[in-house]
């Protein structure tokens, strides 16, 4: 309970062919057996996480990956775990050995560049056989880190971390505010916090826990209460608090109780901004005017709890959307990593707030949705869309706020 959540970690992935030594390349980094080493090819199925410290960078996690040329029907399956895995990375490790560059190679650098992913190659085994200087010269022109390392004499090493370190996306050397930007040092803001079912039993969910810490981090101060209690709250205060936040779930009547002059917004949609792209989000909560009876929309998550009695995801939202649109919806539920192919059947995507992902994962999703021209939006957009409270909740954000003035 004390650890960095995995969804605040640089994801750093290691890739390569069978047997280049990408296990003893994680157990060097971590200094620690993480992974089996075998001299056997395809050791590695699943794909191995470890998270550590790596200083100045802080928290992150290492994400060992099965062999790009895997092959059979079990190999199949383990190089698509490889392809999901490149889509969270933040920062991708090549690992190849000298005199191997080939197709597998080619496809995976080509898919690092399009996602615009950091990349660094690593000839690894350099006490057995050490790249030439032509293999150097044409990878340097591939890519522009490029360093020879041995995991078994840890040659390298070290200065892998800090090639690591100096590629890593800026968002990990300066602390993104997922609210505190919204609320001025020594100021407040109301956190409303209704006991969710589904959180474990004495304990509240990760959105309101890192909510809270990033105010504390930003100087200000958070209050508590749950929805039933915000009313007296407020007025027992003797100022307006900067902002009310709220669980979607509770939307109307939180914007009920809280006074139009008091900018008010949800978790769900902080973490549209923290996690993903509050502009395209945005836009995609208007999608929802359009939708008609039949039409077909995805609701994904990327938890894989069991729903519950009345769970958000798969009753609340459902039974919302069909309200406002007059009629019956076909819905689609996708949860964890699991991604469809073809997302142009669907009319909309509804995700969840991500709280659990890294950044560089919800992005990647927004970009598919994107590519294939499906607008997509979030649990809390799509909820103050529906129930007719958008243009409150969106107002704490000027950009986004400017943004539906134009388009509506």
């Amino acid at each position: 309970m004390q650890k960095t959540p995995k969804g605040l970690r640089l994801h750093i992935g290691i890739f390569g062919r069978r047997n280049v030594g990408k296990s003893s390349i994680l157990n060097a980094l971590t200094g620690q057996e993480t992974s089996i080493v075998s001299s056997f090819a395809g050791t590695t199925t699943d794909p191995v996480e470890k998270p550590m410290e790596l200083l100045p960078l802080g928290p992150v996690i290492f994400v060992d990956t099965g062999g790009i040329d895997d092959e059979g029907a079990l190999g199949k399956m383990r190089i698509e775990k490889t392809n999901q895995v490149i889509k969270r990375i933040e920062v991708a490790l090549l690992v190849t050995t000298a005199g191997v560059w080939d197709e597998f190679e080619e496809k995976l650098l080509s898919e690092f560049k399009r996602l615009d992913t950091p990349v660094i190659i690593i000839f690894n085994k350099s006490d057995i056989k050490a790249p030439s200087t032509q293999e150097l010269e044409l990878l340097n022109k591939k890519n522009d880190r490029v360093i020879t390392t041995s995991a078994e004499t840890l040659s390298g090493i070290d200065q892998l971390r800090r090639e690591i370190v100096k590629i890593a996306p800026d968002d990990y050397l300066s602390n993104s505010a997922i609210l505190g930007d919204l609320v001025s040092p020594g100021g407040f803001a109301i956190l409303v916090v209704p006991i969710d079912k589904e959180a474990p039993k004495g304990r509240l969910i990760l959105p309101q826990v890192q909510s809270i810490r990033d105010l504390l981090d930003s100087d200000a101060t958070a209050i508590i209460c749950k929805e039933r209690e915000l009313r007296s709250t407020i007025e027992n205060l003797k100022t307006d608090p900067d902002i009310v936040v709220t669980d979607s779930q509770a939307f109307l009547k939180v914007a009920a109780d809280t006074p139009e002059h008091i900018p008010m917004t949800s978790f769900s949609i902080l973490f549209a901004r923290f996690k993903g792209d509050l502009l395209e989000m945005a836009k995609g909560a208007m999608a929802i005017e359009t939708l008609e009876a039949n039409d077909k929309i995805m609701i994904a998550e990327s938890c894989t709890h069991h729903p519950i009695t009345d769970d958000i995801g798969t009753v609340k939202i459902p039974r919302w959307l069909k309200q406002y649109v007059g009629g019956e919806i076909k819905i689609d539920h996708w949860r964890g990593h699991d991604w469809p192919e073809n997302l142009k059947e669907y009319k909309l995507i509804i995700h969840c707030g991500g709280c659990m992902w890294n950044k560089r994962e919800m992005l990647s999703r927004i970009m598919t949705a994107k590519q294939a021209n499906v607008p997509i939006t979030n649990y809390g957009l799509a909820i103050a869309y529906t129930l007719g409270i958008f243009e409150r909740a969106l107002k704490p954000f000027p950009q986004a706020w400017q943004m539906y003035q134009e388009l509506s």
